[in-house]
């Protein structure tokens, strides 16, 4: 079989990086206590923390650890899940909704405070979101959930009109959750730095090494690739967006959206004061969101929804440099350098997956847009549930692969989707 190694798509990350670590193709069987597949953030996590636990363990990745979406994301840490917590309770139980909403809003701590532990030089700051609503029925969203995140003691504050434009230098919006834990990161470098320090531990890493099977064989697991085969006691599937058929039915229980980011060249100091001066990064409550951040250069990154397919730039999402010119009109002139997008993972329900489909299968994917700080954070509970077994708890629910129903008809779903919520987003419904 021949398969297509690809260079990163290009991106200002991919300009700006911190130089990659050698990760060469796995050219010689191996005999190893975890196999991960997927070089993304869950998967770096993961084999980092097992390292550090002295677990013998190997990444498959198919590319170059942070080709997918986690290097090539908005870049920011948000605090929580997609749902508010009254609503995690009610569906997962006091106890475990509690941790799941403890854990999950913690996320962005443990990030920045694992980016120090490590050393990793990725422009980390931890400077807040904002969750911003610019139409009464999803500032009353907003103040629902901030609401109810007060009721739990945690950080947050809701910023009303007057507070909101001296923080985003637009009076766009009506409200907001300011949470302190969030903040921002340059992805491909956090990647690049995560894959550094796992092999520095002891980990063994190998890009351009595509899973091609994975069948039970003699009481393990034989993972087939191009040149190697790996023979492993337990298997964590890490793949997200770029999820196949390696598992049974488990490509069917994500959409893979792609989300697409314009940048601007660096702004001049003047016009950097005007646009997000606290330098908090943001996303907009509402059907189709829209999210931006200024970079520790003083570049503007605008995300969202764009084409459903690969682009290079900007001029392939000019709609996200016409909405930026209407926030801040002190943008005219100002030159986009760059565009492009990734595949993330969509789930259904909205809550990320872990799944146990066999004896020593572990699955993670659909960290549903919040992967940097979701997906990291995840690695520490993954390698424990790894190493502990079956009797090891952790604080996200682990459930059995349902795939989606009419799942083969996503692509016009998802048009259809966003078709739709815009004109709601327009009409403030």
């Amino acid at each position: 079989m021949t398969q297509n190694f690809l260079a990163l798509p290009p991106s200002l990350y991919a300009d700006t990086a911190v130089p990659p670590v050698a990760t060469p193709a796995l050219d010689a069987d191996r005999n190893v206590s975890v196999a991960i597949i997927g070089g993304g953030f869950a998967g770096l996590s993961t084999v980092l923390h097992l390292a550090e636990q002295r677990t013998d363990a190997i990444v498959l990745e198919a590319q170059e650890p942070g080709w997918g979406a986690s290097g090539n994301n908005g870049g920011q840490l948000n605090p929580g899940l997609k749902l508010d917590p009254d609503a995690v309770e009610a569906t997962f139980g006091a106890d475990l909704g509690r941790r799941m909403i403890a854990f999950a809003y913690d996320t962005p701590d443990f990030t920045f405070e694992f980016i120090r532990r490590l050393g990793i030089a990725c422009e980390a700051r931890q400077n807040g979101t904002l969750r911003a609503a610019y139409h009464e029925s999803r500032a009353a969203a907003v103040e629902t959930t901030a609401q109810q995140c007060i009721g739990r003691a945690m950080p947050v504050a809701v910023l009303d009109r007057n507070a909101l434009r001296k923080a985003t230098g637009t009076d766009r919006y009506i409200c907001a959750m300011f949470d302190p834990r969030g903040g921002d990161v340059q992805p491909l470098s956090y990647a690049r730095g995560l894959a550094r320090a796992a092999l520095a531990r002891g980990a063994a890493i190998h890009g351009q090494t595509p899973a091609m099977s994975l069948r039970r064989e003699g009481g393990r697991w034989r993972i087939e690739t191009p040149l190697a085969v790996v023979r492993a006691e337990k298997v964590l599937i890490a793949t997200n967006g770029f999820t196949g058929d390696l598992w049974p039915g488990l490509s069917r229980t994500i959409v893979p959206l792609f989300s697409s980011i314009a940048a601007t060249e660096p702004l001049p100091e003047e016009i950097a004061q005007q646009v997000m001066p606290t330098r908090s990064v943001l996303y907009e409550s509402g059907h189709i969101t829209v999210y931006y951040r200024l970079d520790a250069s003083n570049r503007l990154l605008m995300g969202g929804r764009g084409p459903m397919h690969w682009i290079s730039d900007p001029s392939d999402v000019t709609y996200l440099m016409r909405y930026a010119l209407k926030l801040w009109p002190a943008l005219k002139g100002i030159k986009w350098t760059h565009g492009w997008n990734s595949r993330l993972a969509m789930t259904a329900d909205h809550y990320p997956h872990v799944h146990e489909p066999a004896a020593g299968v572990l699955v993670y994917l659909g960290c549903n847009g919040r992967g940097v700080a979701l997906a990291s954070a995840m690695g520490q509970q993954l390698a424990r549930r790894l190493i502990g077994g079956e009797k090891t708890g952790i604080d996200m629910p682990i459930t059995g692969i349902k795939p989606i129903r009419f799942h083969a008809l996503w692509p016009l779903a998802v048009r259809s989707a966003v078709l739709y919520g815009r004109i709601r987003d327009r009409l403030g419904l």
